[in-house]
């Protein structure tokens, strides 16, 4: 019974693994190869790119939507990208720097775009516009003075903004009397992006018009990408829970494992952030404020104290007993200010002295880890390496922030041109010495106790 048993723990490990190295495999095949090749093809003379001359305004007034509206004193930008140029996250091409990087340094609220184009040269009679698919923070598009469609929600008297997709509009039917057409953008950014890189605000792949199917072959290829840049969000999450499954089998069935309860929802806690990234990104489903409440608040730093108390089992130890309480504390005292963090909370809150308070206090969590592992070193009689090198890989995701401050390691990669970040690759790395981690422990227990 006892043999049986073994077997059939020693098989679902082996199952576990190897469905996770088929997943990885799996992902990058699919980050390799496009889903359609059609999407390649060129669509010659029934698309333009509109990028140049966009006449720009920081303010904002509905009457500038006007097609017999003058601008001709605003300023005059460029959306031209530099060969392969592309965004910093999933590596969509066409990518140009927001209005931070010129000469609106400190600038957040609306701004419009606005510029006349000639439609002689579309071929086709159904047109439609393919709208910009990396916007900060939300955006309407208005066509001769109306209201085509919009990335956000300008009901209230602060725009609410979702994470921005890529979007097809059809321009009217009316539109084909007419030789030009304005079009115009209404574009609002919040105060709390500007903290977040140099180069934001606005704008920064330029929309593209044409004839409907052309735009729709843009519009897909968008996706496309938009589709691989998360993919990696949602099969990281499943294997983490892969794995959280095996340990906890072989923790019930055998005690192989000196615990399990920590070290499963450290993994559960992980993949609840990863998979909301894609569900942020891909569905609409939240707001940016509720992916902040959710995500920064809340799950960044359950993550943090989950994994401490994760190691602090694994390396079962007890002493000095205080250890669980101050991570307990730490975990509560970072969710606080991170809270207080946040721009749009409270205007009277210094938002950035919290967030410096926030970002010191991940050093007590780093602190804190290395503590632990030392202590857990120190105590094993024979060491444990491939487990302290899972320690590192996996601290090297949930303290990304301080590794990329060392500025050693780039924060992402452009495999296949889809962005795959640092934390992916030293997610994925973790998993698999975990794996082999639990075969060298289940293999020893074979030999010592070769009767069970």
């Amino acid at each position: 019974m006892i043999t049986q048993q073994k077997t059939r723990i020693s098989a679902t490990l082996y199952v576990m693994a190897i469905i996770t190295l088929f997943l990885m495999v799996a992902t990058m095949l699919f980050l390799k190869f496009p889903m359609n090749e059609i999407l390649q093809s060129d669509t010659g003379k029934t698309i333009i790119i509109l990028n140049t001359p966009w006449k720009f305004k920081t303010g904002d007034n509905l009457q500038w939507a006007r097609s017999d509206f003058n601008d001709s004193e605003w300023e005059t930008i460029d959306f031209t990208a530099p060969p392969g140029a592309h965004d910093g996250d999933v590596g969509l091409s066409g990518y140009v720097p927001g209005w931070t990087a010129k000469g609106y340094p400190a600038y957040s609220g609306y701004a419009w775009y606005r510029m006349k184009v000639s439609l002689d040269s579309l071929k086709g009679s159904d047109l439609a516009l393919a709208g910009p698919p990396a916007v900060d923070d939300t955006y309407q598009l208005f066509i001769n003075g109306s209201l085509l469609g919009s990335a956000g929600d300008f009901s209230g008297k602060v725009p609410t903004a979702y994470s921005i997709q890529p979007r097809m509009f059809l321009l009217p039917d009316s539109l084909k009397k007419n030789n030009t057409v304005t079009i115009a953008f209404r574009v609002w950014m919040s105060a709390a992006t500007l903290s977040q890189g140099p180069d934001l605000g606005g704008i920064h792949i330029a929309p593209k018009l044409g004839e409907k199917s052309s735009v729709e072959l843009t519009y897909k290829l968008q996706w496309e990408q938009t589709v691989k840049g998360y993919i990696v969000e949602i099969i990281e999450p499943l294997i983490f829970i892969l794995l959280a499954v095996t340990i906890f089998i072989i923790y019930r069935n055998t005690k192989q494992i000196p615990s399990c309860k920590w070290f499963v929802i450290a993994l559960i806690s992980l993949a609840l952030i990863r998979t909301n990234q894609a569900v942020y990104f891909w569905l609409q489903i939240e707001s940016t404020h509720q992916y902040d409440i959710l995500t920064t608040v809340i799950l960044r730093s359950l993550i943090l104290g989950s994994w401490l108390m994760a190691w602090w089992e694994w390396y079962e130890l007890r002493q000095p007993e205080w250890i669980p309480n101050i991570i307990a504390t730490l975990t509560l005292i970072y969710m606080g200010l991170q809270l207080l963090a946040l721009p749009w909370i409270s205007a009277p809150v210094n938002h950035t002295f919290f967030q410096s308070i926030a970002d010191y206090t991940r050093l007590l969590f780093v602190a804190l880890m290395l503590f632990i592992t030392c202590q857990g070193i120190l105590k094993q009689k024979r060491k444990e390496w491939l487990a302290l090198f899972a320690v590192v890989l996996v601290s090297a995701g949930l303290f990304s922030q301080e590794v990329s401050a060392l500025n050693i390691v780039p924060g992402i990669w452009f495999p296949y041109g889809v962005g795959v970040s640092r934390t992916q690759y030293v997610y994925a790395g973790f998993v698999l010495v975990m794996y082999i981690v639990l075969i060298r422990r289940d293999r020893k227990i074979s030999n010592n106790f070769p009767h069970l």
